[in-house]
């Protein structure tokens, strides 16, 4: 059996942010807090499941409703790949410029795009 596909609403929870960053840190805990749960056996891991999907879901929904910053950014281009409607890029050497014109510096960042189902209608 495959495991399930990772939703793009999904990565933040797996990325390699810093652990100051407040969103990160609070899918991090949500996620322990439901193993410690499922561990004791004081919830189902069905349960879990539902409880994250929900989770994941408003925080989209509100990144794309409330967040109005802008960022650019240019590297090159290591690899790139299209499947089941995904886009994924590496690409190395990335700077990215920010709104209040700071900018930021990578080695190497991976980005993933997928088909926003509820702009589709499905």
């Amino acid at each position: 059996m495959s495991a399930p596909a990772v939703q793009a609403y999904e990565l933040y929870r797996t990325s390699s942010s810093s652990p100051s960053d407040k969103i990160y840190s609070l899918g991090v805990a949500l996620t322990d807090t439901l193993d410690d749960l499922i561990s004791s056996n004081q919830i189902e891991p069905q349960l879990a499941m539902k409880i994250l999907g929900n989770f994941d879901k408003a925080f989209a929904e509100i990144i794309a409703d409330k967040v109005k910053s802008r960022l650019s950014f240019k590297g090159h281009l290591d690899t790139y790949r299209f499947c089941d409607d995904v886009w994924t890029f590496m690409v190395k050497d990335v700077s990215f410029k920010l709104d209040s014109q700071s900018t930021l510096r990578s080695d190497k960042v991976k980005i993933v795009s997928c088909t926003n189902k509820k702009a589709e209608g499905t």
